[in-house]
């Protein structure tokens, strides 16, 4: 019963297969070889985006902070949530590799920011000329923090405020795959029809050994990420063993499978919870992720039963956030509310 993050999955199968498939004979390295040719016919035509360019990297954390290093100059401002990844979750390594730009978060119900606090937050800032940090970029995530999800036009309306102000935006897509098949909208929609200048797309949390794909949908960018990927020591040697893990990932929709796979399940979960007495959700369950409350002890009782996931502390009440997979069965599931 562990619920503790999609993270704590093994490797779907079918990428398996392509590691030990791509580790018979010899390929150039570097990224290339044929393995990561592929993939990158692959991903522009998942995004009906033929010119973006790919970088693949073996964390979200490098992706991210690679990406907004890219976008932003040292003395600006990030946009985000005030429970994004980058800000809470990544070590300063945003700040670290973009060489000090300032992070600025902005509040808001269910993971989402509002297009009105996100105007606010941006003219609130680089008025001060030389002596203030200026305007430099706004950063999204999909799924929130929060496990809800950001639709075409919601991420359109964010990213219509920053481009009002020159703005360029980043996207944390550590879980896209769960937020294209709970919207149900296409890639392209989701992203640079939406707004989006680069997309940090995460195969880890969804099957994937440790890949993530940076997708510059201007590739007039792409130079200088393959430089900073360089220079920051994320440029794999051995690349066809990233390449192949996420081609085989996008192959017949395997993706989608997965993160479909891993969104029903939370419903099945979502839905057990909701039957139980004195249990309740602090946001809504749209994806694979969810944060329930329930009374003193139930931890203690959870724990002792093998559960596994993060519990968190809520004023009068214990607090949980629970994560379901491409690999969670019915059955833990099952046993899990059996134990609750």
């Amino acid at each position: 019963m562990n619920f503790a993050s999609d993270n704590c999955s093994g490797v779907a199968p079918q990428i398996m297969a392509a590691l030990i498939a791509a580790n018979e004979g010899t390929s150039p390295g570097y990224g290339n070889d044929a393995l990561t040719k592929r993939l990158t016919a692959q991903i522009r035509a998942v995004f009906d985006a033929p010119e973006a360019e790919i970088a693949l990297v073996a964390t979200g954390t490098a992706a991210n902070a690679l990406s907004l290093a890219t976008l932003c100059p040292p003395w600006v401002a990030i946009y985000c949530h005030q429970n994004a990844h980058i800000a809470h979750d990544e070590c300063g390594a945003p700040e670290f590799f973009t060489h000090g730009a300032k992070l600025i978060t902005v509040a808001g119900e269910n993971g989402r920011m509002s297009p009105a606090a996100m105007n606010a937050a941006i003219a609130g800032s680089g008025n001060g000329g030389v002596h203030g940090v200026q305007r430099g970029a706004l950063s999204l995530t999909n799924v929130t923090e929060a496990g809800t999800v950001l639709d075409a036009s919601a991420t359109a309306a964010l990213a219509r405020v920053a481009r009002d102000y020159g703005l360029p935006v980043h996207l944390d897509g550590a879980r896209f795959a769960n937020a294209v098949a709970a919207t149900g909208e296409s890639p392209a929609d989701l992203t640079w029809r939406a707004g989006v200048d680069i997309l940090s797309l995460g195969g880890t949390k969804n099957g994937c050994m440790g890949v993530e794909a940076v997708v510059l949908f201007d590739p007039a960018r792409a130079w200088e990420f393959q430089l900073r990927r360089k220079r920051g020591g994320h440029l794999l040697s051995k690349h066809r063993f990233l390449a192949a893990q996420m081609s085989a990932w996008l192959q017949d929709g395997l993706w989608l499978d997965l993160a479909h796979h891993a969104n029903r399940m939370a419903a099945r979960l979502a839905d057990g919870l909701s039957q139980k007495p004195g249990v309740a959700q602090r946001y809504p369950v749209e994806a694979n992720i969810m944060f329930p409350t329930w009374g003193p002890g139930t931890h203690a009782r959870l724990q002792a039963k093998g559960a596994s996931y993060y519990a968190e502390d809520c004023a009068d009440r214990e607090g949980a956030r629970l994560v379901t997979s491409w690999a969670t069965t019915e059955e833990e599931i099952d046993l899990f509310l059996e134990a609750l």
